[in-house]
């Protein structure tokens, strides 16, 4: 790709400093509601405004919720079909699900319901059998993987909201934090607390947008090789990691756990989600999945815009005090998933460094709290 065709993630529609400020928006609306919990004997964890999920205080135990959409990963698989012969619905099913569970279980829940929010661009979409069918047998199978029951659902015909033949996939998680002491808010993080990456397994569900529009600027498009040979399209639908397994067997293990970052939306920047100010120190970076170093590489994206957008290898990041390094590695490889001590926390202003690259972010580029 020539210079000149240089890609952004604002040029492919998604600009995060548009977005965020709806966010901040909207939290201090929320924010407002909370007194409406008193009539129900019950009260909101103030701190979990503005992390992954939102908890609720019941009493004997907390109750954890979130609502999260796929985003436009449907759209890829719709478009690689004719290359695989595969709809690939029952991996987007997995991401839709990830996109939720991977989020409360960062407070420390274990997930118990989830429920479907599947809109179409109108009755046409569900006459196609097969990809109806790989997307409730792989939405159940993704429930069963984490434990929880899948409640029911919506499947509204939105002509007009939703373009015709396309569907917007969404999932609600509520999870439940027994005993209360798993509860995982970030009160315990602390400079000398260690940064353990657990790898991702490609782009998951973020930066599609992205990965959408270099493919119209490709050749061959979805059908062009990566460097270990597969398809690009092909590469894209990798399911993401449910992570929800390794949270639980370390806290069932009694594992400290200070906080936790779901690296999607805003990359790396994520690891500075917490609100206080920290410096958080990156020593060393995982393995580049081929198919986000090809992205990298032909959308001319250098290393701040592409760790600054992307996981860039980097799923999930655990902060847990060093005594603890070893058993978050042991427990994620046991479980199939590499992981890596990968940096520290430190007393200083609240930032990102990544050393290996020389990269910094600044707090301000990750505006996430009112």
């Amino acid at each position: 790709m020539s210079e000149d065709r240089k890609i952004t993630y604002k040029d492919s529609g998604v600009d995060y400093d548009r977005i965020d400020p709806l966010k901040i928006m909207a939290q201090r609306a929320a924010a407002g509601t909370a007194g409406n919990l008193a009539a129900t004997g019950f009260s909101e964890v103030a701190e979990s405004r503005g992390e992954s999920a939102y908890v609720v205080d019941m009493g004997e135990f907390y109750v954890a919720s979130i609502l999260e959409c796929l985003g436009t990963k449907s759209l890829v698989a719709d478009a690689v079909r004719p290359l695989t012969g595969k709809t690939g619905y029952d991996r987007i099913a997995q991401d839709t699900i990830a996109m939720a569970v991977n989020d409360i279980v960062t407070v420390g829940a274990r997930p118990v319901n989830i429920h479907a929010y599947w809109a179409t661009g109108g009755s046409d979409w569900f006459s196609d059998q097969e990809r109806m069918r790989d997307l409730v047998e792989g939405w159940a199978r993704a429930c069963d993987a984490v434990g929880a029951s899948w409640g029911g659902g919506e499947t509204p015909g939105l002509a007009g909201v939703v373009a015709p033949g396309a569907i917007d996939l969404a999932a609600s998680c509520v999870g439940i934090i027994r005993p209360k002491e798993r509860l995982i808010v970030g009160r315990e993080l602390r400079a000398g607390d260690r940064i353990v990456i657990i790898a991702s397994s490609g782009i998951h569900a973020n930066g599609i947008s992205l990965a959408r529009r270099l493919a119209e600027t490709l050749p061959e498009g979805y059908a062009t090789r990566l460097s270990d040979g597969r398809l690009y399209g092909e590469a894209l639908l990798d399911p993401t990691i449910l992570y929800s397994a390794l949270v639980q067997e370390l806290l069932d293990g009694g594992v400290p756990v200070h906080y936790i970052s779901n690296i999607t939306g805003h990359g790396w920047r994520k690891l500075m989600r917490h609100p206080a100010p920290f410096t958080y120190r990156v020593t060393a970076i995982p393995p580049v999945p081929p198919v986000l170093a090809f992205m990298q590489a032909e959308a001319r994206m250098d290393a701040a815009e592409a760790y600054g957008s992307l996981n860039m290898g980097a799923g999930f990041a655990l902060f847990v005090p060093p005594e603890a390094v070893a058993a978050v590695i042991g427990t994620s490889e046991r479980l199939g998933i590499a992981a890596m001590d990968a940096g520290r926390v430190e007393e200083g202003p609240k930032e990102v460094i990544i050393e290996p690259l020389a990269v910094r972010y600044a707090g301000e580029s990750l505006n996430l709290r009112a």
